[in-house]
This record gives structure tokens, sequence and C-alpha cells, in this order.
């Protein structure tokens, strides 16, 4: 078995001066490594890593339904009705479960920022809103089915 000599005291001063130079000289010229040799002695000086910017976490901010203003065309719509189109693509729920009661039906009367729909878009939740008070007239999209942008969800006939 080999034997090891006995470092001495002031070899353990000197390498870790040379440490805390090193260390001193990465940070001084923005380095991420620096090795040095003395003799047989080799030291090497590692910046850490960063920590990861993590983006914050989504919100689920109710998206708001774009209702047509004016007279509704298209899908049935009759000039005393609105038309509240999906302001995003995505699947069309009617309720927050498959097996929950939906949102709304037909003929329900809706108060202005009730859910009437979510969109799911990329695994996220959007709660879509009526913008105004007023009657379910019809539900044009089935349960489960993808919009698109702009695609007719419901018309509402508007409170007076």
């Amino acid at each position: 078995m080999a034997r090891r000599r006995a470092a001495r005291p002031d070899a353990h001063a000197a390498v870790a001066a040379l440490a805390r130079e090193l260390a001193a000289l990465l940070r001084e010229l923005d380095l991420g490594e620096i090795d040095a040799r003395v003799g047989d002695v080799r030291v090497s000086v590692r910046r850490a890593p960063p920590p990861p910017v993590l983006a914050p976490p989504p919100t689920l901010a109710p998206a708001p339904a774009a209702p047509s203003p004016g007279t509704a065309t298209g899908a049935g719509a009759t000039p005393a009705t609105i038309t509240i189109e999906a302001p995003m693509v995505g699947t069309f729920y009617r309720a927050s479960a498959p097996t929950a009661e939906p949102y709304v039906r037909e003929g329900d009367v809706v108060k202005e920022g009730q859910i009437l729909c979510i969109i799911e878009a990329m695994k996220l939740m959007n709660e879509i809103e009526a913008q105004t008070s007023g009657r379910i007239v019809k539900i044009l999209v089935d349960n489960g089915q993808p919009v698109e942008y702009g695609q007719p969800l419901f018309l509402l006939e508007p409170l007076r």
C-alpha cells in the first residue's frame, strides 16, 4: 500500500488563497469557469448555474365572451338577439365537469358576468362570461365540440 505524504499546513493555505484569487478573477471577468495549475496542484473554480427563470403561472381570469354588437347575423339570429362568439380556439364545454349541471340552458335568464361555458385551450379551462344580461335563446355548439375564434356559441336576447 502506498503511503501519502502529510500535506503541509502552509500548502493548504496556499491552495485556499489561490482558490480565493481565482474566484475573485472569475467574478471580475464574468467567467463561468477558470483553471490554474501551480506545480503539481491544479485548482478549478466554476460558477454555480443561475437558478432557472420560471414563468409566472397562468392566470385563470375569465375570458370575456365577444358579443356581436347591434344586429346579430347568421345562425338563426333575429334583430333582437346578440350572438356570443368564442374569444379563442379550443374545446367547448357546457359544464365544469362531465357529470355537473350545465352552466346555462336554453331559456335561462343570465346576468352580466355570469359564466356561460368553458373553453379548454392548451389544457387551461377558460370561463366565458356573459357581457350583458339577457335570456339564452339558443346554444349553437354541442358539448365537447371544438370551436374556432369568432365562432357563434350562444344567441342571447338582451333584457330591456
